[in-house]
């Protein structure tokens, strides 16, 4: 395990979870990084530490460096454990090390975890001067934790940007331009839209806090080092903050005995034939966090379950709960969908919906047992005068 060297004594020294298929309940089929930077100084820095599991391995591509026990300072710039996970073992490795963290959040939720350790805090605006080289602490709360910060370098141009503009993408190399693209930009939205996507306001609040700022490399907590590709992410998030979504359409449904999933299929397509790009999800064969990734851009979300039990199925409940927490902007939707007997669930759909934070743009579709011709032309045509 070797560290690589991002500038001149700075180096990557993270580790690659290749294997890591879930992060709470949010798909990540291509595994991730947990990404921790080494500054050579007259004081030796170490820039986030790694999940626990994986603190053999930063220790090793330390050690490929320098020996662990010179290490002067230890930043921490968010108390998650995926971030932070190995601190109590590596402040064994480093007696000397002070570790640096927010006021008043990251001081509890380290001391909460990890007990009592060299802790100092700091605050807004304060700079840490560590030989040649400075580094400046912005706190971005909320963006996702409470004690959440980013670390800016101005001799190097480095942003230590912790979960901002990151992927849950497993790599041997470390910047955007030696990986696919599309597949790297693909990951930054879906992990946007999965973790990041109910703190739009302070994603923005983050984004001005740090214009102005020259910047070479966007030093992630996951996935790859941002280097050329810098403005287009922060582009992105630009519009990923402001709630921006395109004329797209996204179906979701479950179904028991197809009545209600031909309903979806006859309102996809009548977004199609209204000239609105539309994807449609089979719940059962699509995992929600790949769902939300495209409702997260898209203007119009349709949403459908039969009745089971006087409810809706669990399948679309667990969707929507999950699409609920994350409060999605700047969307209209409405609920669909079949029943035998009883048919609360539609109405439940609807109210979930609103719940969300979906504005309904049409009376729920709610259809007895096998739709007939009749019924879904006028569910196509009630689309086409939306």
């Amino acid at each position: 395990m070797k560290a690589v060297e991002i500038k001149k004594n700075i180096y990557w020294v993270g580790a690659i979870d290749w294997s890591m298929r879930s992060f709470h309940g949010y798909q990540t089929g291509r595994g991730t990084t947990y990404n921790a930077y080494l500054i050579l100084d007259d004081k030796i820095t170490l820039i986030d530490t790694v999940k626990e599991q994986f603190a053999g391995e930063l220790l090793e591509r330390i050690s490929s460096v320098i020996e662990p026990a010179k290490i002067d300072y230890i930043i921490s710039n968010h108390a998650e454990p995926d971030h932070s996970g190995s601190l109590g073992i590596l402040a064994r490795h480093c007696p000397k090390a002070k570790i640096i963290t927010t006021l008043p959040n990251g001081l509890k939720g380290l001391k909460d975890r990890y007990g009592e350790l060299a802790y100092e805090g700091i605050k807004a605006g304060d700079v840490l001067s560590i030989g040649q080289r400075k580094l400046q602490f912005v706190p971005t709360p909320m963006l996702h934790w409470p004690d959440s910060m980013v670390t800016y370098c101005p001799e190097e141009k480095i942003l230590f940007c912790n979960d901002a503009f990151g992927q849950h993408l497993a790599s041997g190399q470390r910047f955007d331009e030696d990986n696919d693209l599309p597949t790297v930009f693909y990951e930054a939205k879906k992990y946007y839209a999965n973790i990041l996507m109910l703190y739009g306001r302070q994603a923005q609040t983050a984004l001005q806090a740090l214009n102005g700022l020259d910047i070479q490399l966007l030093a992630t907590g996951h996935g790859v080092i941002w280097r050329k590709h810098i403005p287009d992410i922060l582009a992105c998030y630009q519009e990923w903050s402001a709630g921006k979504v395109s004329q797209r359409a996204v179906v979701v449904f479950d179904s028991m005995w197809h009545s209600t999933e031909t309903i979806a299929h006859t309102v996809a397509e009548a977004f199609e034939q209204r000239g609105i790009p539309c994807s449609l999800y089979d719940i059962k064969e699509n995992h929600l966090s790949d769902i939300v990734t495209d409702i997260f851009t898209s203007k119009y979300l349709a949403v459908g379950s039969p009745t089971i039990n006087n409810q809706m199925m669990p399948t679309i409940a667990s969707f929507l709960c999950y699409l609920r927490g994350l409060s999605p902007k700047n969307h209209v939707g409405f609920a669909f969908g079949s029943y035998g007997w009883g048919g609360q669930s539609i109405a439940q759909v609807e109210a979930e919906l609103k719940a969300a934070g979906i504005e309904i743009i049409l009376p729920n579709i709610r259809i007895a047992n096998i739709p007939t011709a009749e019924q879904l032309a006028k569910i196509t045509e009630s689309i086409k005068n939306i």
